[in-house]
């Protein structure tokens, strides 16, 4: 899973979910601190616009055409920020869908940056947690599970994404934040190790 200060949660806002859909957004923030968010400005061939995205994250193409940074100083930005750490978004298959769209149209490999699943960080978490506790490894599973499963519970009573990428990575930041406290919590519950 690799050390604390590695893991970043990323998010992207996309201008369609149809196949030719680029991303227009994309923010991180760092478990240790630091965050960044970019407005990304459309490459010339990038055109697809759904009006149901817009709905959804309301930035307008024009927006994006007169605040945003061009496509390959963010895709560079990114590869110089964020190379060598844990990548996690909360929908790695659309996330990396556009990372890979936004890398190669700067003309960069489209694996130069790898994103994983948000509860491959929540559940290694916990995991590291109990067993530095000693819980039996035949119980780890179950009870990373389902303390993740509660924090998501709580997650979800908080309302709906935002759908902006910074609001959204923070969202999944303080996720992670959280399961780590109910792991601690069930540990102290154990009582004292012997």
């Amino acid at each position: 899973m690799g050390d604390t200060a590695d893991i970043v949660f990323l998010d992207f806002e996309a201008s369609s979910l149809g196949r030719k859909g680029y991303p227009i957004e994309v923010a991180w923030v760092f478990a240790s601190g630091g965050e960044e968010t970019h407005l990304i400005k459309p490459a010339p061939s990038w055109t697809e616009w759904s009006a149901e995205s817009e709905a959804t994250h309301h930035l307008t193409r024009e927006r994006l055409i007169s605040e945003g940074e061009a496509h390959d100083e963010v895709a560079r930005r990114m590869l110089d920020v964020l190379s060598g750490h844990a990548l996690y978004a909360t929908a790695p298959s659309w996330d990396g869908q556009w990372l890979s769209r936004l890398l190669r149209g700067a003309g960069l490999p489209r694996h130069a940056l790898r994103l994983q699943d948000t509860d491959v960080a929540h559940e290694g978490t916990i995991t590291r947690i109990l067993q530095g506790a000693n819980v039996p490894e035949s119980e780890l599973a179950n009870l990373a599970k389902e303390i993740l499963a509660q924090a998501r519970r709580k997650d979800e009573a908080d309302g709906d994404p935002v759908h902006r990428a910074l609001a959204d990575a923070k969202r999944e930041l303080r996720v992670w934040r959280d399961v780590q406290r109910r792991a601690v919590e069930y540990v102290k519950s154990l009582g004292p190790l012997t």
